[in-house]
Formats: structure tokens, C-alpha cells, sequence
């Protein structure tokens, strides 16, 4: 007998989820890869990050997420008002944020911007597609940081935040993002074994003191 789950059941990670920043108003974590950001709709998938979190935090909240496939940091409000300004600040694309990612290549120049829009695959969701008939503009810069022949370690800073917006954006750079199982090539998606993608660093204006909070959450790959 196979294993595997059946394709509506995600994987559970044990990883613990770690606690980088705590204050009255907020937490900054670190989400392991394979964990859910909200519960999911079938009752075998509610375990996830808020849930977990607020066994020891009633009053956390999800204002932003991760893929299931992507770890790195996040910010959990603890208040309501914590909530509602921190939202606000990713609406207005105040947030900056920058991830890690081991791509398939080399790309040809050492930075750049993709400009492409995003929309839904509504014949393959949860897929998204470019579409420049009613795709939502989409920007992501990128740096390389690592050159190492068949594969490179890049830096991305997304400015806009759209569904699967790094991972579709490396694919049509032609250079997917290692592990993805829904834009990498069997090539590229056979090199990892995992999504190769983290959320390294993320800044805000913390909502009661004003002041530019920064944290940092390095990759284990």
C-alpha cells in the first residue's frame, strides 16, 4: 500500500515554529517549509501556523501569508489595532521584503526586474498564469548572489504581492525555482527536495512605536 497522501491532505511538518521577535503588539516567526499559514478546508488540514500559535498566543492573527512549500519569517499581529495597520502597510506596499531562492541556470545579468502580470489558471488552480488581458500588474526585482554553473542562489525582493508571484516570475525568467512542483521544469523539480524558497527578511513600521523594524530569518540551504 502506497504511502502517499491523497492530493487534498498536505503534509504536516513537526518542525517547531521559532519565535524571533516578541513584543506586546506583535511576533515575528519563522515558518517551517510543509506548514500551512491558515487551516485548510478539509478537516485533516487544520493544522497549521495560527493554529499552533495560538495555543500559547490567543489573540495572534494572520496578516499575510506563506505557501505551504515556502518557509521564512512572518508577522503575526497580537492586537486588533496591530492588525489593521500592518494591513495597511501592505496594501500601500510599504512592507519590504526579500527572499532566497536556488534557481535551475545562470541567468544572463546579475539583476533585474520582472514586469509581468498575474492571473488566476482557473482551469488549474490553484496555478496562476501571465495573462496581459486580466492579469494584476506584478514586479519582482532580483540579484544574483551565487553563480554555480547549473544552478544560482538569487536574492528577490517582490513589490507587488500576487499568488505565486516568485515562483511564475523565475519560471518565465527561464530559470525556475528548484523543487517547484507546479512551475519547474522535471529538470529543475528533480534538483531539490524541497521548494528551494525562503523568506529571509522583512520591514515594517512597527504600529505603536513608529519606529522601522527589521527582521531577518536565514535559509538552511
Amino acid at each position: 500500500m502506497s504511502d502517499a497522501l491523497p492530493p487534498y491532505i498536505v503534509p504536516h511538518s513537526q518542525e517547531p515554529i521559532l519565535v524571533l521577535h516578541e513584543d506586546e503588539h506583535l511576533l515575528l516567526v519563522r515558518k517551517p517549509d510543509l506548514l500551512l499559514s491558515v487551516p485548510g478546508r478539509h478537516p485533516l488540514n487544520k493544522d497549521c501556523l495560527i493554529t499552533r500559535l495560538q495555543r500559547d498566543y490567543p489573540s495572534a492573527s494572520i496578516v499575510h501569508r506563506l505557501d505551504l512549500d515556502t518557509s521564512g519569517i512572518m508577522i503575526i499581529p497580537l492586537t486588533r489595532e496591530c492588525h489593521a495597520h500592518i494591513s495597511r502597510q501592505f496594501q500601500q506596499r510599504r512592507v519590504e521584503k526579500t527572499y532566497t531562492a536556488v534557481v535551475w541556470g545562470e541567468p544572463a545579468r546579475d539583476s533585474g526586474e520582472i514586469d509581468l502580470p498575474i492571473a488566476c489558471d482557473w482551469d488549474n488552480r490553484p496555478r496562476q498564469l501571465i495573462c496581459h488581458e486580466r492579469g494584476k500588474q506584478a514586479l519582482t526585482r532580483y540579484q544574483v548572489l551565487e553563480r554555480r554553473g547549473d544552478r544560482s542562489r538569487l536574492e528577490l525582493s517582490p513589490v507587488t504581492g500576487r499568488s505565486h508571484q516568485l515562483r511564475i516570475h523565475m519560471r518565465e525568467l527561464g530559470h525556475p525555482i528548484l523543487g517547484c512542483d507546479m512551475y519547474a521544469h522535471p529538470e529543475a523539480l528533480a534538483m531539490a527536495d524541497r521548494l528551494m524558497l525562503h523568506a529571509t527578511r522583512i520591514g515594517f513600521e512597527h504600529p505603536a512605536t513608529g519606529t522601522w523594524l527589521r527582521g531577518e530569518s536565514l535559509p538552511d540551504f
